[in-house]
């Protein structure tokens, strides 16, 4: 079975699927910034991901859609792998131009800091990039940055350090806090002692 067609967690995503989500999730940036700034902020990274209807099963629908049109794109996995480059580099290269306080307007209508909007980002190629090493039985991994920006996010500043106390690595960190990896009773034990409450992503 070639890989691209390896189920993932994310049902009904395929590995390439999955890959095509993030595409798309990150292709965002330069349509978005190539439209006028809101005059301010009005939400942050945390409140994005307020449970409303951009979680609900039509939404999830229309996102599964645009993956799997992205994900058909590509006639084979090396042109698939240059076409993620190609997104994220041209991604960044037009985020690190922007001024510093630049807004931008997401799909959702909400008016947002950049810098809190890639935060959004981040924790979606964290979070995914775990689920694409699972189907890929490939030991997971996150880059340091991202792995505490990802947890400040979901734990606030103020909290955060608290996570250092539970002995886990950056990923595995990531996969309890999302529920892809369930606490044991001790874990749930040490968790509830040390006062820690994680952001619900949606």
């Amino acid at each position: 079975m070639p890989s691209g067609t390896f189920p993932t967690r994310c049902t009904p995503w395929t590995v390439r699927d999955l890959l095509g989500h993030v595409c798309v999730v990150i292709d965002w940036l330069p349509a978005m910034l190539d439209t006028p700034s809101p005059p301010e902020a009005e939400i942050s990274a945390v409140e994005y991901y307020r449970p409303d209807d951009r979680f609900s099963p039509q939404t999830n629908g229309k996102w599964i859609a645009l993956a799997q049109d992205r994900a058909a794109r590509p006639a084979d996995g090396g042109a698939f792998a240059e076409d993620f480059a190609a997104t994220w580099r041209r991604a960044y290269r037009l985020c690190r131009d922007q001024p510093g306080g630049r807004t931008v307007r997401t799909r959702h209508g909400d008016a947002m800091l950049l810098s809190e909007f890639v935060l959004t980002r981040v924790v979606e190629v964290a979070v995914h990039g775990l689920d694409l090493a699972d189907a890929l039985g490939r030991e997971a991994w996150l880059t340091p940055a991202a792995g505490d920006a990802v947890a400040e996010l979901l734990l606030g500043a103020e909290h955060a350090p608290a996570a250092d106390k539970l002995g886990w690595s950056s990923s595995r960190f990531l996969l309890k806090a999302t529920g892809r990896e369930l606490l044991n009773e001790a874990e749930a034990a040490q968790v509830e002692r040390l006062g820690i409450r994680w952001l619900a992503l949606g």
